[in-house]
């Protein structure tokens, strides 16, 4: 018997939403909907799927799951995504439920300590998601509505999966909320062809993947059963004597291999880095008597075998050969620059932006860092910069960088830092830089901070929701940078034909300025221009069953000038449709606008637009007064332009 349903007997209740611990968590849900529970059944179900969805949304944060559009991520984004839905449908359209969160972890804090640790983190993604789902809903919504009214009007039970697929790939609008939305107007979602479009994109994205090879897939096959794990030496040397154990070759063991062949390399050890945690593989040579390998790549398996991805130069290798490996030495040096400066950008953002900082991913090769983390909102200048300086004054104070293996209870009363979510054995490596920087790692280090010479910040991103991204150099890679900004600056200037670059900045800023006047003058005269034309537009414009029909095709005319027109015609005829097409090169946009004479006859610009545009192989939509669309096939235009005077007589009441 499970633990919910004990409470449920030990309480006398019968069901688990009547549990006390729930209950505290469904009465705030109720003082902030202003519903209560028991009043009306319907209403009780968001209620339930509110309280049951942000509790289990925020124990998944806490074990470290981040939303996303894949695997348990996805799960996450749903019932954020649907709790928040049913919010709306309670009457709370603001931001909510990060504030049940908060009722989450005060409930359950004492036998799940970690909701406890995680707390800002939690907060802080949940409110995240939630803003980006508002945004996401109001555009969708808008848009399934359309949809909806299309399906009802023409007759039709089923919801057709192209525009279910559409609202998901274009849009992010979640089919299972467009399923749930569609149901309650007595409509089904076509599933099947839904599911066909999918698979069509899945395919398309997975021919446009490379194939790695049938060797990429040889470490983790039945391939090595036998072979025994790689002695790693990496830790103290980059060379050093081994025997090869197993050869690979064409996805098949081999006893040799001979120049011009790409081979895998087994070795009884190993002075190369196998591309884990973030670190890439080393490269370097193995030489024999009789051959000379090049190493393009070092990876390792879960068996820890080293697999040593080799283009064999000259001579011949064979299983049981004694051969000298060399891992690139300078290579390796400006990699463990990098990534000792990795855990120092950690450390330094966890001090300056808070605790709640937790790495989220991490790449570090010869020529940069890149860090990913967990934060939820752009990183500020001037926090930027506190993070470089402490980083470089860490790198300055030349603190001794240790390594040392231990009992992982030791590590965490060391207060290491752990990769949240990843799972460890007993015995861990802690790498340490002082009492400044503390992390389990099995990568490669400086032994000295004043190795790392420089740390200097490239670029701060976003790369998903909750998840930013820091960029940076290190060592020669900054003198790289300074010297690629230097001759930038050198060019800059001589192409303003300034003799002093100091003077840049502020010929830029007249440049600007000279530029902005310019647009002003363009855009007045592209709004005269504008009017030009509606005038010559509205002279010509047709009657259809009571309002003013204008269908019209432009050479060379921008989308932002089409913008332009239909508010004009809108300002002067408010019984007026258009639809207007610019044509550039092979692209065309079609604008369309409806007055509000017009709407009331049953004109609609989002409607007209979309269907004109499907019938020239385009796509767009908008409001019932102003829409736009856009085409890469002119050739259809014509006749598609041609059909729009039907579409808007068909609409008219």
């Amino acid at each position: 018997m499970g633990l919910e349903r004990l409470a449920c007997i030990m309480q006398n209740v019968d069901n688990l939403f009547l549990v006390d611990t729930m209950q505290s968590i469904m009465q705030h849900v109720s003082r902030i909907t202003g519903v209560k529970y028991g009043d009306d059944p319907k209403k009780d179900i968001s209620l339930r799927v509110i309280t049951d969805h942000i509790r289990g949304a925020t124990f998944m944060i806490a074990d470290g799951i981040m939303p996303s559009n894949e695997g348990r991520g996805y799960v996450l984004r749903r019932l954020l995504r649907r709790a928040a839905r049913h919010g709306r449908l309670l009457g709370v359209h603001d931001t909510f439920l990060y504030k049940i969160a908060e009722t989450v972890i005060n409930e359950n804090k004492g036998a799940y300590p970690e909701l406890a640790e995680q707390h800002d983190r939690i907060i802080k993604l949940v409110r995240v998601e939630e803003e980006s789902f508002a945004r996401t809903i109001d555009q969708g919504m808008q848009l399934l509505n359309g949809f909806v009214d299309e399906t009802l009007k023409a007759g039709k039970k089923v919801f057709p999966g192209s525009d279910a697929f559409r609202l998901s790939d274009t849009y992010g609008f979640p089919v299972d909320l467009t399923k749930e939305i569609v149901a309650e107007k007595g409509l089904s979602v076509d599933e099947k062809e839904f599911e066909k479009l999918m698979c069509e994109q899945k395919e398309r994205a997975r021919a446009a993947r490379k194939n790695a090879g049938a060797d990429a897939w040889a470490g983790e096959s039945g391939l090595l059963k036998d072979v025994p794990e790689t002695k790693f030496l990496g830790y103290e040397t980059t060379q050093s004597e081994a025997k090869v154990i197993a050869i690979i070759k064409g996805g098949q063991r081999a006893d040799s291999a001979t120049a011009g062949d790409n081979a895998v390399l087994l070795l009884d050890q190993t002075p190369f880095y196998g591309e884990s945690g973030g670190q890439v593989g080393d490269t370097g040579m193995i030489e024999s008597e009789d051959a000379v390998v090049a190493v393009t790549n070092t990876t390792k398996n879960h068996a820890k075998n080293f697999l040593h991805y080799a283009e064999v130069k000259a001579g011949t290798i064979h299983i049981g050969e004694i051969v000298k490996a060399s891992a690139d030495k300078g290579r390796r040096a400006a990699i463990t620059r990098n990534h000792t400066a990795a855990h120092l950008l950690q450390a330094a953002l966890r001090k300056v932006l808070g605790t709640h900082v937790q790495q989220a991913g991490q790449f570090v090769d010869e020529k940069r860092v890149r860090f990913d983390f967990t934060h939820f909102a752009a990183v500020k200048k001037d926090e930027l910069k506190k993070v470089e300086d402490m980083v470089n004054g860490v790198i300055l104070n030349a603190i001794p960088v240790v390594s040392r293996e231990m009992p992982i209870d030791e590590a965490k009363k060391l207060g290491a830092m752990a990769l949240f979510g990843e799972k460890y054995g007993k015995i861990v490596r802690v790498v340490s830089a002082g009492d400044f920087s503390k992390e389990f790692c099995g990568g490669t280090h400086v032994t000295n901070t004043a190795q790392i010479g420089l740390f200097k910040i490239v670029s701060e991103s976003s790369v998903a929701a909750g998840v930013r991204r820091i960029e940076a150099v290190t060592g020669t890679n900054v003198l790289s940078l300074l010297e690629d900004s230097i001759e930038t600056t050198m060019k800059a200037s001589e192409a303003m034909k300034l003799g002093n670059p100091s003077e840049l900045v502020k010929r830029a800023d007249q440049i600007m300025l000279e530029l902005k006047e310019k647009d002003r003058e363009i855009e007045s005269l592209n709004a005269k221009l504008a009017s030009m034309r509606v005038k010559s537009l509205l002279d010509k414009a047709k009657d259809v069953k009571g309002v003013k029909f204008i269908s019209a095709k432009l050479e060379g005319v921008e989308s932002a000038s089409l913008r332009v027109m239909c508010d004009k015609i809108l300002e002067r005829s408010p019984d007026c449709v258009a639809v207007i097409a610019g044509i550039n090169g092979e692209k065309a946009n079609i604008a369309a606008c409806a007055g509000k004479k017009a709407q009331e006859k049953g004109a609609n610009a989002g409607k007209i637009v979309r269907q004109v545009a499907s019938a020239a192989g385009g796509s767009g939509g908008g409001r019932p007064d102003s829409a736009m669309a856009g085409t890469k096939d002119v050739s259809k235009l014509d006749a598609a332009l041609a059909s729009s005077e039907k579409i808007v007589a068909d609409m008219i009441k």
